[in-house]
């Protein structure tokens, strides 16, 4: 499929993006930032939205996004449960994950192999990620010696706080053991995720992982490398760029970030829980669609099947012919 018949696909999606759902019968709802979770005793239902998030705010809806990280996940769920084990039990629709309900832990691990994004912007100030202060001299989107672990605090909602190792376990927000156990299970799917992008010609940058615990054992939560929870960039132009101190190419919403704060600098990146989202252009949404579905097949290997149709009508029929409605 070309771009320009990409392009006009994306468009006549622009219409028929999921912004949110409403199957009460599934069980309790929980709104995410991005996915509708719904629990019912041992049992929760995921559907991923076509909802973007950035600076902590859903700011617009992306066409087939949902569809693209839930099918991303997914791939990465079935790849790495031998690894590290996850919650997924099965897929009944593109968009929709069926998983082992778990005990969340508040804590999300981010692991990362370059200083770049939030990261440089703490060091630019001289203030610490996680605790963790980086030797002078760094330049921006420059590879780290040692792969760097950084938690947060998972906020329902504003922002997550950086926060160390120490304070996490001092404060007995997770045990010791389970942390520990957290940092290792980060560190194994990390380290797995670059190699396997490296040879269909990725970096894997950064990303983020949530746990949970199921009868006492840790699991995967949630999703894993998607363009929404993962920074990537084109390996074989990275050197070139960096040495010429430019941007390397971008194929995850980090470029939605750029273009936010560049077309509203007053309002981002420190944009406030109560103010109104400004105006965001058909162009950027579409370019942003044409960049997941190219990094949606870099990482697959597959081509992603883009159709115009109400997603939210699919879903339901799927879910009613596999009997969860």
């Amino acid at each position: 499929m070309v771009r320009k018949n990409i392009e006009y696909i994306i468009k006549d999606q622009l219409n028929n993006t999921l912004s949110e759902t409403n199957f009460n019968k599934l069980g309790k709802l929980y709104r995410g930032k991005v996915r509708d979770n719904y629990t019912k005793g041992n049992q929760r239902i995921i559907i991923a939205t076509d909802r973007l998030s950035a600076f902590d705010r859903v700011i617009t809806t992306i066409p087939f996004k949902g569809q693209m990280l839930n099918q991303v996940s997914s791939f990465w769920f079935e790849k790495t449960k031998k690894l590290v084990k996850n919650h997924l039990i099965e897929v009944p629709d593109p968009n929709v994950s069926v998983v082992h309900q778990c005990q969340t832990l508040p804590i999300e691990i981010i692991v990362r192999g370059y200083i770049t994004g939030t990261a440089w912007r703490s060091y630019l100030k001289g203030e610490p990620t996680s605790g963790i202060i980086l030797p002078k001299g760094l330049k921006k989107n420059q590879q780290l010696d040692e792969i760097l672990v950084t938690p947060s605090t998972k906020a329902e909602s504003g922002h997550d706080i950086y926060i160390s190792k120490e304070q996490i376990i001092q404060e007995k927000m997770v045990d010791k053991e389970i942390y520990e156990d957290m940092e290792q299970a980060a560190l194994k799917l990390f380290k797995y995720g670059q190699d396997y992008c490296k040879k269909n010609g990725l970096i894997m940058v950064d990303t983020k992982y949530e746990f949970g615990l199921k009868d006492g054992e840790l699991m995967v939560i949630d999703e894993i490398h998607t363009q929404d929870s993962s920074r990537f960039w084109i390996l074989d132009s990275y050197e070139k760029l960096f040495e010429k101190e430019e941007e390397p190419e971008i194929l995850d919403k980090e470029i939605f970030r750029g273009w936010l704060m560049e077309t509203y600098p007053k309002t981002f990146p420190d944009i406030k829980p109560d103010e109104d989202i400004p105006l965001i252009s058909e162009d950027i949404k579409i370019e942003l669609a044409t960049r997941y579905m190219r990094s949606y097949k870099k990482i697959t290997g597959l081509d992603f099947k883009a159709e115009v149709e109400d997603v939210n009508q699919r879903i339901l029929k799927n879910l009613k012919d596999t009997n969860y409605l």
